[in-house]
C-alpha cells in the first residue's frame, strides 16, 4: 500500500463526529450541557457572587433560611450560599486534575501494551489486573489515611484506581487498530514505534477514549466527595461540596438546605456528565450504522 493509499485508509476510520455535534444532536445531550456549562460557570464565578464570607461566621449555627441567607447557616453560622458557590472549584478543579492525569497513565499503558506485542503486555496488564481487585473506596481510603489528606493525595489516590479501567479499554482498541493496512504501511515506511503510536493509532482510537472519558470523570467527582464526606480528604474550613454534606448532617433536622444544597449540585453534575456521555455514545453508535 503507498503512502496515499495509508492515508485514505486512515483518515478514514478516524471518529466521524465531532463531539459538541454528536452531543448537541441528543435531547439528553442537550440537556446534560446546558447543565453542565452551568454548573462550570458556577465553580468559575460562584466565589465572586458570594455574598458572604466562607469561612466567617455571620449569624446562629444552623439557622434556617431566611431573607439576609437563602439557604440558612451551617453548623457554624456560616452561609449555606456563600460556601455553596464557592465549593465548586475544589471539586471540578481535584476531578478534572484526577481524569486528567488517569488518562495520561492509563492511555500510555494501554498503548504499551496493546502495541508491543512482547513481554511488556502480559506484565503490564497482570500488573493493572491487581489494582483492579482491590475495592475502589477502600484504595482510596488506605491511600489517604496512609499519606494523609489534601489537594495532591487525593488527585494521586484517584488516580492509582482509576488507570486500570482506563488502560484496559485503551488496550483493546489498540488491539484493534494495530492490525489495520495503515499502521502496517506506516511499520514499512520505517516509522519508529513512538511515530506509529502518536500519529497512526492514538487519533484513530479517541472514539472509545471519548465515550470512557464521561464514566471515568463520573468516579473522579464521586471518589473525591466520598473522601471528603468522610473527613479523610480536604480540610476545613475549605468550602467543598462533599465536605459540606459531611459538616451539616447534625443540623439537618434545622436546616436540611445546608446539606441538600451541596449535595444536589454535586448529584446535577454527576447526572449532566453522564447525559452528555450516553448521548455521545448513542449518536456514535448511530453514525457507524449509516
Amino acid at each position: 500500500m503507498n503512502a496515499t493509499a495509508a492515508n485514505g485508509a486512515w483518515s478514514s476510520s478516524r471518529p466521524r463526529l465531532p463531539l459538541l455535534k454528536s452531543v448537541a444532536g441528543d435531547w439528553g445531550g442537550r440537556v446534560g450541557l446546558v447543565l453542565l456549562v452551568v454548573i462550570i460557570i458556577l465553580a468559575i464565578v460562584g466565589p465572586w457572587l458570594a455574598p458572604h464570607s466562607t469561612t466567617t461566621p455571620v449569624g446562629i449555627p444552623g439557622e434556617a433560611s431566611t431573607g439576609n441567607f437563602p439557604l440558612g447557616l451551617d453548623f457554624l453560622g456560616r452561609d449555606v450560599l456563600s460556601r455553596a458557590l464557592s465549593g465548586g472549584r475544589s471539586t471540578l478543579l481535584l476531578a478534572g486534575a484526577a481524569t486528567a492525569l488517569t488518562y495520561l497513565v492509563g492511555v500510555t499503558i494501554g498503548l504499551v501494551a496493546g502495541y508491543s506485542r512482547t513481554l511488556a503486555d502480559p506484565i503490564l496488564m497482570r500488573t493493572v489486573d491487581v489494582f483492579l481487585s482491590f475495592p475502589a473506596l477502600l484504595v482510596m481510603l488506605l491511600f489517604v489515611t496512609a499519606f494523609g489528606g489534601g489537594s495532591g493525595v487525593l488527585v494521586a489516590a484517584t488516580v492509582l484506581v482509576l488507570f486500570p479501567g482506563v488502560a484496559r479499554v485503551v488496550r483493546t482498541a489498540t488491539l484493534e487498530v494495530s492490525t489495520k493496512a495503515y499502521v502496517e504501511a506506516a511499520v514499512a515506511r520505517g516509522e519508529g514505534t513512538v511515530a506509529v503510536l502518536g500519529r497512526e493509532i492514538l487519533p484513530n482510537i479517541v472514539g472509545p477514549i471519548i465515550a470512557d472519558l464521561g464514566i471515568r470523570f463520573s468516579w473522579s467527582i464521586i471518589l473525591i466527595a466520598s473522601v471528603n464526606y468522610l473527613g479523610l480528604g480536604l480540610k476545613p474550613p475549605t468550602a467543598d461540596w462533599g465536605l459540606m454534606v459531611s459538616e451539616n448532617r447534625e443540623i439537618i433536622s434545622n436546616n436540611p438546605l445546608a446539606l441538600l444544597a451541596p449535595a444536589v449540585i454535586l448529584a446535577l453534575l454527576i447526572i449532566a456528565v453522564n447525559l452528555t456521555a450516553d448521548a455521545y455514545l448513542r449518536q456514535r453508535g448511530r453514525s457507524r450504522t449509516r
